[in-house]
């Protein structure tokens, strides 16, 4: 069963620029997560035996301390805050960024941001699709897109839990050499058709708020009955 005070996550930020060169799978963790990892033993498997996991969520940052868990956050970092260092690295040195996942629409806008962004990364791009899960033939298809790019960053952009066990289940199968990186909603940031919010609330670990604001009736079950379910999972690790 998956712990929360056993897990080893990065503690800031800047442990990113630590993270050593080749082939590494990046998850982040945050209450959603958890809770549906509680559930889910191949997602929770995935979360537990990638290379890096990262505590995207002030609540699991929290939950550490009272914990005293193994690791000791003392930020939340974003799956943002990776996606940016990221970029930023490979701009600064050249290569090529693999996006995985999303629409056509989304993934269009991407790379037009990109090109002003980061001028110095070709980026090549996949979308897979849009079903609950995939055939033999889709898994074959995006496998052999992404080897055949042979890319120096890739990102893997689906729901949670589906992008993690999809990247954990065919890791074998992705003849890679760079990080790869499992978040979910950057990609629409990234592309603008999602707001992200504004830095105060960021900063003062109010994000899901914001989101919940946004976007009330797509939002409440996982915020508001979400939140309370990771209190009652933590207190049971507490006990």
């Amino acid at each position: 069963m998956l712990k929360l005070k056993e897990l080893s996550l990065l503690t800031s930020r800047r442990e990113l620029s630590s993270l050593p060169d080749g082939k590494l799978l990046i998850n982040t963790i945050n209450a959603h997560s958890y809770n549906t990892a509680l559930k889910d033993s191949l997602f929770a498997e995935a979360l537990t035996k990638g290379d890096v996991l990262i505590p995207d969520g002030a609540s699991v940052v929290m939950a550490c301390r009272w914990l005293k868990a193994k690791s000791q956050p003392t930020e939340r970092i974003a799956g943002w805050d990776l996606f940016v260092h990221e970029m930023n690295r490979l701009n600064r040195k050249g290569g090529t960024c693999f996006f995985m996942g999303s629409s056509e629409k989304v993934l269009e806008l991407i790379r037009k941001r990109a090109a002003v962004d980061y001028p110095n990364i070709k980026v090549a791009t996949y979308s897979p699709p849009y079903k609950p899960e995939f055939s033999e033939e889709d898994n074959k298809g995006i496998i052999e897109a992404i080897n055949r790019a042979n890319p120096d960053l890739l990102w893997i952009g689906m729901t949670a839990p589906k992008q993690e066990k999809w990247t954990y289940t065919h890791w074998k199968e992705l003849d890679i050499h760079c990080h790869v990186g499992t978040i979910g909603a950057v990609f629409d940031f990234f592309a603008g058709t999602v707001e992200r919010a504004p830095l105060w609330w960021q900063e003062h670990g109010l994000e899901w708020l914001y989101r919940l604001l946004k976007e009330p009736k797509r939002m409440w079950r996982r915020y508001i009955i979400g939140n309370t379910l990771f209190l009652k999972n933590i207190l049971k690790e507490i006990n």
